[in-house]
């Protein structure tokens, strides 16, 4: 989680190998559940903060995109258009957004907050919070600033943009105090699948993950973002890319990848299994039963 040089490997393995791009997730909060299976578990618990990481992985690559998550219930629209708008200028236009809307109580608990927003409250603000970073992109032309030493004029006046925005949640004058990031707009991905979730993916997103388990599911996913975004926002549905989740076991045989498989599996300690199972049944305490 905080080896650097290990972040750099798979990025540069990845870069050769030609991926479109490297992407982080994150969580605001130490994961909390079962103590002894969080005890043997790595996952959010000692990991770079996410920005500053891909920051940094920008100096030692040349080509390949840099994706990480930042919540809109935890920061406020400025930082996020700023924060973006630096790492797309830093690495040469290769920034990408995963906007999320946190999920976890003890989330809430690290910001100033007793309990999380309700479910619907989390989208409705996630929808301002992107209108408002999507807005303070565009706060300069791409030719605002002429830089020129002979009359001493940074920029042009007449290609600043107030953004002035007063909704519901935020209340943002601008501009950005950063010039247009290099690709107009950093790309925004997204993972909704619930009717609020996927609103906001037809909405904002380029990319979407999507978690279906069947082929079917998938199709249908797939069909209804597409749909949404044409005909509710308007947009070309195939500037919306859906990618289904996928774990890759690779072998030279289909016997030796079942081996890696159940290899890496065998490694998991059973609270630690018992725990993800709890989760994946929606939190039911499942420590009172034997494991068989």
């Amino acid at each position: 989680g905080i080896n650097f040089k290990h972040y750099v490997e798979i990025a540069r393995t990845a870069e050769r190998a030609k991926f479109d791009m490297v992407f982080f997730a994150d969580n605001a909060c130490v994961r909390e559940a079962n103590m002894e299976a969080v005890s043997r578990s790595a996952q959010y618990i000692a990991n770079f903060e996410p920005i500053t990481l891909i920051s940094a992985l920008a100096s030692v690559t040349s080509r390949i995109g840099l994706t990480c998550t930042a919540s809109t219930s935890f920061n406020e629209p400025y930082h996020i258009a700023r924060k973006f708008a630096s790492l797309d200028h830093i690495s040469g236009g290769r920034a990408g957004w995963n906007l999320v809307t946190s999920g976890m109580q003890n989330e809430a608990q690290n910001f100033n907050l007793d309990t999380h927003y309700g479910h619907a409250e989390r989208y409705r603000r996630a929808n301002e919070f992107a209108e408002v970073v999507t807005a303070l992109w565009d706060s300069w032309d791409d030719d605002a600033f002429m830089r020129d030493k002979e009359s001493g004029q940074f920029f042009d006046p007449a290609k600043m943009h107030y953004l002035n925005h007063w909704g519901t949640y935020f209340k943002v004058r601008g501009p950005l105090n950063i010039p247009r990031p290099p690709q107009g707009r950093p790309v925004i991905v997204q993972a909704g699948t619930s009717d609020d979730g996927m609103d906001v993916a037809a909405r904002f997103a380029e990319v979407i993950f999507s978690a279906n388990l069947t082929i079917e599911s998938c199709q249908a996913y797939f069909k209804e973002v597409k749909t949404r975004a044409h005909d509710k926002f308007g947009r070309n549905p195939d500037h919306l890319k859906v990618m289904p989740g996928l774990s890759c076991y690779v072998g030279r045989t289909e016997e030796e990848a079942k081996e890696k498989y159940d290899y890496q599996n065998s490694l998991m300690h059973p609270i630690v299994a018992r725990e993800i199972l709890s989760t994946v049944l929606g939190g039911v305490d499942l420590s009172s039963y034997d494991f068989d």
